[in-house]
Order: C-alpha cells, then structure tokens, then sequence
C-alpha cells in the first residue's frame, strides 16, 4: 500500500482530472465547430509532449525511489524499506501507462464515447486479481507483493490496448508530433497548469486529513480509510459520471453557440437536479443508516460492532458536505469547459485553508468540549472537511452565476428530495426494529433495509412529481 501511493501521485495529479479539464475543453470545441484537422493535429500533439513529460517523470521516479519512499513511508527501514523501494520502481512504469489512458478517456468522451473509457480499468483490477490466484498459493509475503506489482503494470497496458483501437479509429491514425507552435496546443498547456495545481491541492488536503489522523486514538487512521471506500461511492457513481458527461457537451458548446451562456445555464441547472436526485438519498443513508452500509462490508473476523458503529460516526460527518463535494464537480466542470481552470484553482486553495483551520479544532478539541472520546475527532474532521466544501462551492457558484447567469437548485426540488429520504430513512428503521433473526447477519441486513429504503424514496419522489423519479420509473415499466 505504502508503495503504491507514490507512483498513484502522478497519476492522480496527470491523469484524468488535469488532463480532461485542459484538453477535452479544446479538443471537443474543434470538433464542435466540425474541424476535425486542428482536432486530430491537437490530440496527436499532446499525445506526443504527454508520453515525453511522463517518460520522463517515470525514469526520475525509478532512479529516485529511495528518496521517495523516505519521504512517505520514513519509519520504514531494513528489509521492509528495501521491499517498499523495489515496489516503487516496478510500479511506477504502470502509473504513466494510466496517464495515457486518461488522453484515451479525453479522445473517448469527446466522441461522447463513455462506456469502454470507464469499463477499462476492469482490464487493469481483473489482471491484479488474476495474478494474485495465479501465483497466491507459491508465492507469500515480498514475493507475492512484487507478483502483484507486476500484474498491475500488465494491467495498466491493457488498460490502453482496450481503448486504443477505438481511438484510433476516431482520430483516423496515430501521428504524434512535438510542436508548440499550435495556438490549440498552447491553450491546452496553459490550462494544464492550473488544473495540475488544483490536483495538487487535493492531494495536499487529504495529506492533512491523514496527518490530523495520527493525532487521534489508535484507530482513527484505519476507520477513515474505511469510511472512505464508502464515502467517494457516490461522489464517483453521481458526481463524477454527470460532470464527465457534460464536459464535452459544454465544450462544443462554449465555442459553437451564440447562447452560449443560456445554454450552458440550462445543462448545468438540469445535471444538478440530476446530481442532488442521488447524493440526497446517499447523504441520508450516511446519517441514518451507516451502521447498516459498514456492517454489510466489513463487520466479519477482527472488524466488530463497536468498529461498525465507529465507521458510521465517521461516515455520518461525511454526509455533511457530500452534495456540495458532487455538485461542485460540476460546477468546476462548467469552468473548465468555458476554458478557465484558474477560478477552480483559487477556490480549491480556499477549501484547503477552510480543512486546515476547521480540521485542527474539530478534531482535536471539539470532542472535549462535547463531551465525548476523543476518538470521535475522525467524525469532526469529516465534517470539518465537508463544512470546507460547502465554502468552496458557494464560491464556486456565486462566480459562475455573475458570469452566465443564475443557477441553483430549486428550494421546493430539494424539499421534495430531502422529505423523501426522510421517509425512506423512517421506514427503513422501522424494518430494523422488525428485522428480527435477519438483523442477526449485517449483510441480511442490509438486504431487507436497503431495498425499502430505495424503494420508498423512488415511490416518494415519483408521487411528489420530481422529473428525475418520473424518468426512472418510466425506463423501468417500459423495460
């Protein structure tokens, strides 16, 4: 794990999130104005300086792995620190394999090709699973773990393979030039740059996170990483998929329409309603039914109910800023695709100073003021960060709305969707206190609470008329 952070660094900070907020904005105009020559010459350009900067980045990496694994990982030493170093330099080549899959990701969704850009990675998870039953019953401990770090590396290659005839059949062939005498080209590094460093303030906040971490109880490091795989679900499944969606459809249309403004006021008014649609029921499941959500996946050998309850402490202060987290990707979304990354970058400096100031207190000195075990800090931190979250994204909007135009969620919208989860969150405990033998196994539990508790939320919506339910429920019956 301590080994696969460090070459994780340069794909979270080059890889999708930078590249697609710089390059799909300017490759997906040239298609909107149906220019396919400065498109192709502007993807095979990029492809070009990309697979240069990351050949690069990945040769200092092998030869600087000593450095960098004192760097993250300093209590290790002997023979543990030797492993972790020879991890490192099987890994990192598979990193920059990932940064040019996210240029495959950017050609994809420009083409508003969405599917095989996001089913890749299974290439990359089944390869490691794979090599892990392959070699799991003659290989243990380093040796098992260098296994694996290969077939993570074979993996990251197919990862490309599976996208790359696809592209290639868009951009009609391969041609990689190093120029930056294309103004198409210079665009896409000028934005670069700043969504590169809002990338890195993202790293530098969940760095600060986990150092506020290691100043609680023993135990707070570990259910936090817990509450994580949780909390980013839907953030991924609603936040990212909505904002990667229209990304390229604003694109086209920030440099083709004459309104453009209006439009773009419509797109992003209608994926916020989407967005809130699914985090509402997500940030009430958080609240009221954690306990339910953390025993299903963990509570089993060492992981006890005391953990479940812990997890869900933690998972509940999530909740607090998970819509503004979602609907902020969006909003950052709409910037990129009016080819502005610096606004997002000053506001993301922002959030940061909001999780420093508010992370401290909250986690440190709140539970004492309250009360409460000081292990309960995690919880504050959580919410702290989600408090920071909210800053950002009313920054976020007020900007936008001075530039396009007023953009929100109708208060009756979130009404609607608000007093629904409530009712989903009523009846589900109600299911609890019923569960009986059912409620003995958490993921039986979870089974007879979780279906209902979707169910009454989608049945509430749909008599409260919201269009997001009518939609669902009519894909469903017609099916």
């Amino acid at each position: 794990m301590a080994a696969f952070r460090i070459p994780n660094l340069l794909q979270n900070l080059f890889g999708e999130g930078a590249l697609s907020a710089s390059f799909i904005p300017v490759y997906a105009g040239h298609l909107g104005k149906e220019d396919r020559a400065e498109a192709d010459r502007t993807a095979n350009a990029i492809l070009a300086l990309l697979g240069l900067v990351i050949a690069v980045l990945v040769l200092l990496g092998v030869l600087a792995a000593p450095l960098l694994v004192s760097a993250i990982a300093p209590g290790f030493t002997g023979a543990k620190r030797d492993l972790t170093i020879h991890l490192v330099r099987i890994l990192f080549p598979g990193a920059g394999l990932l940064v040019l899959s996210a240029w495959c990701l950017g050609i994809l969704n420009s083409h508003r090709r969405f599917f095989l850009s996001y089913a890749a990675p299974v290439a990359w998870n089944l390869t490691v699973i794979g090599t892990l039953i392959l070699y799991g019953r003659s290989l243990t401990g380093g040796s098992l773990a260098a296994a694996a770090a290969w077939g993570s590396v074979v993996g990251s290659g197919l990862q490309v393979a599976v996208q790359l005839p696809h592209v290639i059949g868009l951009l009609g062939r391969l041609r990689p030039v190093f120029t930056t005498a294309n103004e198409s080209v210079r665009l896409v590094i000028r934005n670069f740059v700043p969504a590169f460093m809002s990338r890195g303030v993202v790293q530098v906040s969940i760095f600060v996170d986990e150092l506020i971490a290691t100043l609680l109880p023993a135990g707070a490091v570990a259910a936090m990483a817990y509450t994580q795989t949780i909390a980013v679900l839907p953030v991924s499944l609603f936040g990212m998929s909505v904002s990667a969606a229209e990304l390229p459809e604003m694109s086209r249309a920030a440099t083709t329409d004459t309104e453009a403004a209006s439009y773009l006021r419509e797109r992003l008014n209608q994926g916020l309603r989407h967005i809130a649609y699914y985090v509402v029921p997500s940030a009430m499941a958080f609240v009221a039914l954690g306990h339910v959500l953390a025993g299903a996946l963990y509570q089993t050998g060492e992981f006890t109910r005391a953990d479940t309850l812990y997890v869900w402490g933690i998972l509940a202060g999530s909740a607090v800023g998970l819509l503004a987290s979602t609907l902020g990707r969006l909003y950052a979304s709409t910037y990129y695709a009016l080819r502005d990354t610096r606004t997002p970058l000053r506001f993301a400096m922002v959030r940061l100073g909001g999780t420093i100031g508010l992370g401290f207190p909250f986690a440190l000195l709140l539970p004492g003021w309250l009360g409460l075990d000081p292990k309960w800090g995690a919880a504050g931190l959580t919410a702290s960060a989600g408090l920071a979250g909210w800053i950002e994204f009313w920054l976020l909007r007020r900007a936008m709305n001075r530039r396009i135009g007023p953009t929100s969620l109708p208060l009756p919208f979130q009404a609607k969707l608000w007093a629904s989860a409530l009712a989903a969150a009523g009846v589900a405990w109600a299911v609890i206190g019923l569960a009986g033998v059912a409620g003995r196994h958490p993921v039986l539990l979870a089974l007879v609470v979780l279906v209902p508790y979707g169910l009454v939320y989608f049945g509430s919506t749909s008599l409260l008329r919201v269009p997001q339910a009518e939609a669902v429920t009519g894909r469903f019956f017609r099916r």
